[in-house]
Protein backbone atom coordinates (compact mmCIF):
# COMPACT_ATOMS: atom_id res chain seq x y z
CA UNK A 1 0.00 0.00 0.00
CA UNK A 2 1.42 3.46 -0.94
CA UNK A 3 1.42 6.24 1.64
CA UNK A 4 -0.09 9.26 0.23
CA UNK A 5 2.09 12.82 0.20
CA UNK A 6 1.57 14.64 3.13
CA UNK A 7 1.86 18.45 3.81
CA UNK A 8 2.47 20.17 6.90
CA UNK A 9 -0.06 22.22 8.05
CA UNK A 10 2.97 24.68 9.26
CA UNK A 11 3.95 25.25 5.53
CA UNK A 12 0.46 25.58 4.28
CA UNK A 13 -0.34 28.22 7.18
CA UNK A 14 2.93 30.11 6.26
CA UNK A 15 2.30 30.21 2.38
CA UNK A 16 -1.21 31.16 2.57
CA UNK A 17 -1.08 33.02 5.84
CA UNK A 18 -3.45 31.09 7.50
CA UNK A 19 -4.06 30.83 11.10
CA UNK A 20 -3.38 26.78 12.31
CA UNK A 21 -6.54 26.84 14.32
CA UNK A 22 -8.69 27.42 11.27
CA UNK A 23 -7.48 23.78 10.70
CA UNK A 24 -7.90 22.39 13.79
CA UNK A 25 -11.99 24.17 12.97
CA UNK A 26 -12.09 22.29 9.48
CA UNK A 27 -11.48 19.28 11.20
CA UNK A 28 -13.83 19.85 13.75
CA UNK A 29 -16.74 20.36 10.94
CA UNK A 30 -15.29 17.13 9.00
CA UNK A 31 -14.02 18.79 5.91
CA UNK A 32 -10.45 17.74 6.38
CA UNK A 33 -8.64 15.08 8.11
CA UNK A 34 -5.55 16.11 10.02
CA UNK A 35 -2.48 13.36 9.70
CA UNK A 36 -0.27 13.64 13.53
CA UNK A 37 2.98 12.09 13.59
CA UNK A 38 5.29 12.85 16.24
CA UNK A 39 3.65 16.12 17.13
CA UNK A 40 3.34 17.37 13.57
CA UNK A 41 0.32 17.68 11.95
CA UNK A 42 0.17 16.99 8.26
CA UNK A 43 -2.69 16.74 5.84
CA UNK A 44 -2.78 15.31 2.49
CA UNK A 45 -1.27 16.90 -0.42
CA UNK A 46 -4.10 16.41 -2.56
CA UNK A 47 -6.14 18.38 -0.03
CA UNK A 48 -4.61 21.79 -0.76
CA UNK A 49 -6.95 22.85 -3.05
CA UNK A 50 -9.86 22.33 -1.00
CA UNK A 51 -8.26 24.31 1.73
CA UNK A 52 -8.03 26.98 -1.16
CA UNK A 53 -11.47 26.80 -2.05
CA UNK A 54 -12.64 26.91 1.30
CA UNK A 55 -10.37 29.31 2.62
CA UNK A 56 -11.42 31.66 -0.33
CA UNK A 57 -15.08 31.30 0.53
CA UNK A 58 -14.39 31.89 4.15
CA UNK A 59 -11.81 34.92 3.61
CA UNK A 60 -13.35 36.59 0.64
CA UNK A 61 -16.95 35.48 0.97
CA UNK A 62 -17.32 35.72 4.61
CA UNK A 63 -18.70 32.54 4.57
CA UNK A 64 -19.20 30.93 7.97
CA UNK A 65 -17.70 26.64 8.24
CA UNK A 66 -21.38 25.52 8.63
CA UNK A 67 -22.29 27.28 5.36
CA UNK A 68 -19.05 26.05 4.14
CA UNK A 69 -19.68 22.65 5.04
CA UNK A 70 -23.25 22.86 3.46
CA UNK A 71 -21.41 24.38 0.25
CA UNK A 72 -19.27 21.51 0.04
CA UNK A 73 -21.73 18.61 0.81
CA UNK A 74 -23.66 20.11 -2.30
CA UNK A 75 -20.74 20.25 -4.22
CA UNK A 76 -20.07 16.72 -3.72
CA UNK A 77 -23.70 15.72 -4.53
CA UNK A 78 -23.18 17.58 -7.91
CA UNK A 79 -20.07 15.86 -8.54
CA UNK A 80 -21.65 12.46 -8.35
CA UNK A 81 -24.63 13.09 -10.47
CA UNK A 82 -21.91 14.53 -13.02
CA UNK A 83 -20.47 11.16 -12.74
CA UNK A 84 -23.60 9.34 -13.17
CA UNK A 85 -24.85 11.64 -15.97
CA UNK A 86 -21.57 10.62 -17.96
CA UNK A 87 -21.89 6.77 -17.28
CA UNK A 88 -25.99 7.23 -18.00
CA UNK A 89 -24.96 9.28 -21.93
CA UNK A 90 -22.19 6.62 -22.60
CA UNK A 91 -24.85 3.75 -21.92
CA UNK A 92 -27.28 5.41 -24.08
CA UNK A 93 -24.94 6.18 -26.64
CA UNK A 94 -23.98 2.72 -26.82
CA UNK A 95 -27.75 1.56 -27.50
CA UNK A 96 -28.19 4.15 -29.87
CA UNK A 97 -25.20 2.73 -31.93
CA UNK A 98 -26.28 -0.77 -32.17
Amino acid sequence: MEKEPLISIQQVCTHYNIAVSFFDSLQEYGLIEIVTIEETQFIPVEKIKDVERIWHLHDELDINLPGIEAITHLLQQIESMQGELTTLKNRLQRFQEE
